[in-house]
């Protein structure tokens, strides 16, 4: 049974005048009917120039290569994944048998999708400035905290600082696995020689990973 599209309003803020954009940006191509990688094209671009924009002023001494760096960690799959888990966009998503029975509603791929979708759905149903509105809004934090060259994710800073110092590698397991199947929690154990085996929980695997791998930075630096 679909769920009603209103709660999710509310969560992104924004009121749809034509409330069927809303219902085509969380359609699926496995799922019949109007599907919404049309909207995801418009909204990839209307996301791409409202970030670029942001970092443009908000970083007018960087170099174009770090804003470039800033601009691709911001509208990478991961992190439009990790918005979309904070809008709750997974329970409203309208995927066909197949995508369903295959657990879709978790897939980076097509939560990030979604989010595009929406942002072209708000875009031909209000302009531009209501897109800039929400994106600004859904961004904020991850705005404040970037900063120019910091765009190596957690795992990647682990690594490379394990490397300099000739260690081994950290493993990473799932240790528990934990709520429905679209609004699931994964908790991941990161095993560090030298130091207590490190766990964290987020709403996808790779969000436990890089949650995990920060710690065991941070607790390595202090430890030396």
């Amino acid at each position: 049974m679909l769920q009603p599209v209103k709660p999710l309003m509310n969560k992104l803020g924004y009121e749809f005048a034509d409330p069927a954009l809303l219902e085509q940006a969380l359609t699926h191509r496995s799922c019949k009917g109007r599907h919404n990688e049309r909207l995801e094209f418009l909204g990839d671009a209307v996301l791409g120039l409202v970030i670029a924009q942001t970092l443009f002023e908000q970083f007018p001494q960087t170099r174009e290569g770090d804003l470039t760096r800033m601009r691709s960690a911001l509208v990478k799959g991961v992190t439009l994944a990790e918005i979309a888990q904070e809008l709750a966009i997974a329970q409203y998503l309208r995927l066909g048998p197949g995508e369903l029975k295959s657990g879709g509603h978790r897939r980076e791929s097509i939560l990030a999708d979604a989010l595009e979708a929406i942002l072209g759905a708000i875009f031909l149903d209000s302009g531009m400035e209501a897109c800039r509105e929400r994106i600004l809004s859904w961004f904020g934090e991850r705005l404040k905290q970037i900063a120019p060259g910091e765009q190596k994710d957690s795992k990647t800073r682990l690594q490379e600082y394990l490397q300099g110092l000739r260690l081994a590698l950290p493993v990473y397991d799932v240790i528990a696995t934990e709520g429905e199947a679209h609004q699931q929690t994964f908790t991941v154990r990161c095993t560090v020689p030298g130091i207590k085996p490190i766990t964290a929980s987020g709403s996808s695997r790779r969000k436990a990973e890089q949650d995990a791998a920060n710690a065991a930075l941070e607790q390595i630096k202090n430890e030396r």
